[in-house]
């Protein structure tokens, strides 16, 4: 069976150190630039050098989100955060916008190159193009069904990052606008006011009609396992250390189950992520 790896969300120093503890065989972090969670405290470059440097000692990956889209007035400061990156050692770095990809390929060639969900890569061609760009990884869409990860999967020799825990976006991951229309906060630039969690009113009746319930794949780790997925991503870089500790926890425990002891573990792991302080869960496409 694959050994899979697990990702785990860092918003900020206390978190990242949650992960560790926890288990994570990997993380991810945004600095204070061109990080798709604006809102979370995010790492300035010295924090960087120094998370990548207590990871690397514990055999734990850093992968930097540079997951926005990025202004031609901005290119000189993405260049300087890809430099600090680089200098960091970190073992990734995930991005949303060409530009970023094309200046890191070319200038700093020693970072692996991870395609952003934001990228919108929904198919098994857009998983070959990716490779064919330079891309190590593809972090897919959290909108695909089981069998749409399988297809991509066997038709494509890139590695492949699903969502396994977290929020979900209203619109098709990476596409939404509704904040921009609204109030100018664009999500491709890191500053989504999440607009589909508020309270509206239609035809003068009030409702949370556009908030989704939080993804959980708990029940479908070995089948995942199975088709050879390269890394399990939990959502939640605006989460806390605790909210960090109970799903890296829970994924642990199947990730390192057998067949002995998987449901027993199942078990455990569904009464912590019973307490993660969630929405109510859903597998929303997955299991179509």
């Amino acid at each position: 069976m694959n050994k899979i790896e697990l990702l785990a969300p860092s918003g900020n120093m206390e978190s990242f150190t949650a992960a560790v503890s926890a288990g994570a065989d990997a993380v991810y972090v945004g600095l204070k630039d061109f990080s798709a969670r604006a809102k979370a405290k995010n790492f300035s470059y010295k924090q960087l050098n120094e998370i990548c440097s207590y990871a690397h000692d514990k055999n734990v990956k850093v992968f930097v989100a540079l997951n926005t889209l990025i202004k031609n007035s901005e290119i000189k400061n993405v260049l300087n955060s890809l430099e600090q990156i680089s200098l960091a050692r970190a073992d990734a770095v995930i991005v949303q916008d060409l530009s970023a990809a094309y200046l890191s390929k070319k200038y700093f060639p020693n970072i692996k190159l991870h395609a952003s969900t934001q990228l919108t890569i929904h198919n098994s061609y857009g998983a070959i193009q990716a490779k064919q760009m330079g891309f190590k990884r593809a972090v897919l869409a959290r909108e695909l069904s089981f069998d749409e990860i399988k297809t991509i999967k066997n038709s494509s020799n890139i590695e492949l990052e699903i969502f396994c825990h977290g929020a979900l976006c209203f619109c098709v991951s990476g596409l939404c606008l509704f904040s921009s229309f609204i109030g100018g906060y664009s999500g491709n630039r890191g500053h989504c006011t999440q607009p589909c969690r508020r309270l509206w009113t239609v035809d003068g009746k009030n409702g949370y009609y556009l908030s989704p319930k939080d993804f959980q794949l708990i029940d479908y780790i070995k089948q995942i396992k199975n088709i050879g997925i390269n890394s399990l991503k939990i959502e939640g870089r605006l989460k806390s250390a605790d909210y960090v500790t109970k799903t890296v926890k829970s994924y642990r425990l199947l990730i390192d189950s057998d067949d002995k002891n998987y449901e027993q573990n199942l078990k455990q792991a569904k009464e912590i992520l019973s307490l993660d302080y969630a929405r109510q869960k859903t597998t929303f496409n997955f299991n179509i």
